[in-house]
């Protein structure tokens, strides 16, 4: 069986090497090796301006989300959000600048119905997004001339089927 054996991680294995390779085990050469690792970079808590959902990212990351954002945080989620909003507007007149604001702007009214309601009551939520799949159904839909009549035709009325039925009851009672 062979033996067990430690693992390291790859600053260990990097500072062992360096150690060894130098022969020189002061704690200043150990210095020395940790200054010259790449820096990780810490990460911190990052709360989406649009949605409210919570993420670790970079400050790096950070930072080129809101230039990429005028200034908003906006989440992996919401950004894609406001790439489709922003292929919607792409045969307007704006700068790309601009509809990227105005995507945003939109996304963000957006979300905001959607905590103010949805998460409150769903089903007034879902109640109002089918009112308005029907206010725009009914602004495309092309209404009919009074040449086309749509729907069934009846052939013959069927009250005189029922008066009848209900005149050989009156006569059994």
């Amino acid at each position: 069986m062979a033996p067990i054996q430690r693992t390291f991680s790859d600053i260990s294995h990097q500072i062992s090497t360096d150690n060894t390779l130098t022969k020189d085990p002061t704690p200043t050469a150990t210095t020395t090796t940790l200054l010259s690792l790449a820096a990780i970079s810490e990460v911190e808590d990052a709360k989406c301006e649009c949605c409210g959902m919570s993420e670790e990212c970079t400050p790096e990351y950070i930072s080129r989300v809101r230039s990429k954002f005028s200034g908003k945080l906006i989440c992996g989620l919401c950004s894609e959000a406001v790439e489709q909003e922003m292929e919607k507007m792409n045969n307007s007149e704006l700068v790309v600048e601009k509809r990227r604001e105005e995507a945003v702007k939109t996304h963000m009214s957006a979300c905001s119905r959607f905590n103010r309601l949805g998460r409150s009551y769903p089903a007034l939520f879902q109640a109002e997004a089918v009112k308005e799949i029907l206010k725009k159904r009914s602004k495309t839909m092309v209404r009919p001339t009074k040449s086309e009549k749509g729907g069934l035709a009846r052939s013959s009325s069927c009250m005189p089927a029922l008066v009848k039925e209900l005149k050989d009851r009156a006569l059994v009672n």
